[in-house]
């Protein structure tokens, strides 16, 4: 049995949040780049070797949509293994958070729109199946 070569010989370790404002919308980023070129996804990414894992996500949504977020918590963990060629083995980690201001400044080099969307309108978006399972357990009313 030949065993599955990774692009990577470790696993990828991200945070991703699940950024919840007053009303009751959720932030969706377009992506620019892979992964997850041109879909609709939450802001995240990897944590750097050594860095807390809530520094890195407050990192990574400043870097990507230019807010500052306030933790609430963890809602889960998912495992993404990317098809093809990529072969990249993630460990997600998705924390709820609310914004401390909603005005967004997106980064263009990662991030081709941002929006902000109400549960009822987020079955209109190609959102990948990590992110549709984890919107669906903060949104279990909606079908998304």
């Amino acid at each position: 049995m030949t065993k599955k070569r990774f692009k990577k010989e470790h696993i990828v370790t991200s945070v991703v949040a699940v950024i919840i404002d007053d009303d009751g919308r959720v932030l969706l980023t377009r992506r620019s780049i892979p992964p997850f070129l041109d879909q609709w996804v939450m802001p995240g990414g990897k944590i750097d070797l050594g860095e807390p894992i809530l520094d890195a996500l407050k990192r990574e949504v400043h870097e990507e949509v230019g807010l500052e977020i306030e933790n609430e918590t963890l809602i889960d963990v998912f495992e993404h293994l990317t098809p093809g060629e990529d072969n990249y083995h993630f460990v997600i980690l998705y924390y709820r958070c609310r914004p401390l201001y909603c005005d967004l400044l997106p980064n263009s080099d990662e991030v081709a729109e941002a929006v902000w969307v109400s549960p009822v309108e987020l079955a209109d978006y190609n959102i990948p199946d990590g992110a549709r399972f984890i919107l669906s357990k903060l949104f279990p009313e909606q079908s998304i």
